[in-house]
């Protein structure tokens, strides 16, 4: 008997291929909506140096958050058209409008060739990039989700979880592998091009492999028994009894995952980098070792929440990360730069500032100078240099004190053009002169480095954070009615990603900025992520069980 030709066989290759499919095109949208952030740098270098400073603050500043911005509205278009026409369809156009932009950023000219269009265009193109993101991941969840046999669903749901993590590794590779093939100015000059134009032959594949599968069952049953919504806007936000499901999506599951997940890995990267002082290449390594290790749990706890629920395990995730946040960043503080630990103890920074003159150094897209009071270029530098301070008052002006070191910070509202750029800088060289006396360091040491503690600190929060989104997709799905399920829960997804998690690392730098301690922005993590636990446990339901037939 050829085995192969089973029901029970059949039946598994049907499932290999749903999930196969559906996690493949996940994760090369992953990639290429990855690719600006890596690429930011040589972006900005190509499309907005042409343009006046406040001008090209203005694009960059629209490029970035485009594409967190627009994500619920993705959702909420992609949503409807998912309710209404049907679950395959929409994903297969997600997948194409996404992997067309991202393409075109590979041959769009810069500035130099055509002017401002050049930034105006790569605006639209990174708001089609945010549209797609937001149609994408409600699609494949749901679709994965409604082929699955329920006491498998938490499993084969997973699958499409680890998709983000895996975009964000095969962006890094793929980057890392070219930057190695050329030196660094030709790189700089077109090389950076090549990640985005390798998306088409991405987008090639995974519309080959969606165009074989069919439509979801459940969307099949709806539409052949025309139970399908008409007005799928109107019933899940204009019904209480949903509405308040999307709200207890968004604030008791969906925010504290996405800090959780943003704190795992860009700010993560940010930390080491800013913070640490540990080379780009070195921090990278790291990161992506630590995800390899960690994401695999992703997968375990989407099949735990199939033994135990999902909401214990979700629920388990953020209370450990909010708990253990604080301790993991000062261990690994120490473990990359113990000479930076041993001289902010020997030798704490103060700065003293009038704090009239202080600004919220909230700067999304790094092109603040910051530098229009004393107080902004003093915390500025040492924000910069990834060095932690103690604030005291001032009458006037600003100093920054280093032991027995005093030194102001020039007033640059007394100085013009050449004069106040000679003054800051001769400020920056003063502070460290005085900083390295201290026995700051300018770098890690590579040897003093332990990266083997560093890669398990990393890994071990990386797997708390799976604990709260391995099982997400499952527990989204059966939260929601069929007829209004695409709608429902992408919003709350996309809203807490986009929004609550896409921000984290600007919004955690502008605290630290503020108040001088460089792990304080880890309290806008926690503080969600704690948030999210409370309004969970008061008002999430259990859904493991659930069909996802129900209407």
């Amino acid at each position: 008997m050829d085995i192969s030709a089973t029901p029970a066989a059949d039946a598994k290759s049907r499932e290999r291929l749903v999930i196969g499919a559906s996690s493949l095109g996940t994760m090369f949208e992953w990639y290429d909506f990855f690719l600006y952030g890596a690429l930011a740098s040589y972006i900005a270098r190509h499309f907005f140096s042409g343009v006046n400073e406040t001008t090209g603050f203005i694009f960059a500043l629209a490029a970035f958050a485009a594409g967190f911005i627009v994500r619920p509205l993705g959702a909420l278009l992609f949503g409807r058209v998912g309710d209404v026409v049907g679950r395959k369809n929409t994903f297969l156009l997600t997948m194409a409008l996404m992997g067309v932009s991202t393409f075109v950023v590979g041959l769009l000219p810069g500035y130099a060739e055509i002017g401002i269009a050049a930034p105006i265009l790569l605006i639209v193109l990174r708001l089609m990039q945010g549209l797609a993101i937001g149609g994408e991941y409600g699609g494949a969840a749901i679709y994965v989700a409604e082929h699955s046999p329920a006491d498998k669903r938490g499993f084969q749901t997973s699958f499409i979880q680890t998709t983000a993590v895996l975009g964000l590794i095969l962006s890094l590779v793929v980057i890392m592998a070219i930057r190695t093939l050329m030196t660094p100015e030709v790189f700089g000059e077109w090389g950076w091009r090549i990640p985005f134009l390798v998306s088409i032959f991405l987008l090639a594949i995974s519309l080959w492999i969606r165009l074989k599968l069919n439509e979801s069952p459940v969307f099949q049953k709806m539409k052949a028994e025309s139970a399908t919504s008409s007005a799928p806007f109107a019933e899940a936000f204009g019904n209480w009894a949903n509405l308040k499901l999307v709200l207890a999506a968004l604030f008791g599951v969906v925010a504290g995952q996405a800090v959780s997940f943003y704190a795992s890995t860009f700010y993560m990267l940010f930390f080491l980098e800013r913070v640490l002082k540990v080379d780009g290449f070195t921090a990278n390594m790291i990161v992506l070792m630590a995800l390899m290790i960690g994401g695999p749990f992703y997968v375990f706890f989407g099949w735990l929440s199939d033994r135990i629920g999902r909401k214990p395990v979700i629920m388990a995730g953020l209370v450990i990360a909010a708990l253990t946040a604080f301790p993991v960043f000062h261990a690994l503080s120490a473990a990359a730069n113990p000479a930076l630990a041993a001289a902010q103890k020997a030798t704490p920074v103060i700065v003293a500032a009038d704090g009239a003159g202080c600004s919220l150094q909230f700067d999304p897209v790094g092109r603040n100078k910051f530098d229009r009071s004393a107080c902004d270029i003093a915390k500025a530098y040492l924000t910069r240099a990834g060095v932690s301070y103690e604030n005291q008052p001032l009458a006037a002006g600003a100093e920054i004190c280093i032991g027995d070191r005093v030194i102001a910070a020039p007033d640059p509202s007394a100085l013009d053009g050449e004069a106040r750029a000679a003054a800051i800088a001769s400020f920056g060289d003063e502070v460290s002169a005085a900083l390295k006396s201290a026995g700051y360091p300018d770098k890690v040491d590579p040897e003093r480095m332990n990266k083997p503690l560093m890669v398990a600190l990393i890994a071990f929060f990386v797997m708390v954070q799976t604990m709260s989104y391995g099982p997400l997709a499952a527990m989204l799905v059966e939260l929601f009615p069929a007829r209004i399920r695409y709608t429902s829960m992408s919003l709350p997804y996309h809203v807490g990603n986009g929004w609550f998690g896409g921000f984290l690392p600007t919004t955690a730098f502008a605290i630290v900025a503020a108040t001088g301690d460089a792990f304080a922005g880890l309290w806008y993590p926690v503080i969600v992520m704690a948030g999210s636990f409370v309004i969970g446990m008061a008002f999430l339901p259990e859904t493991r069980g659930r069909s996802v037939e129900h209407a």
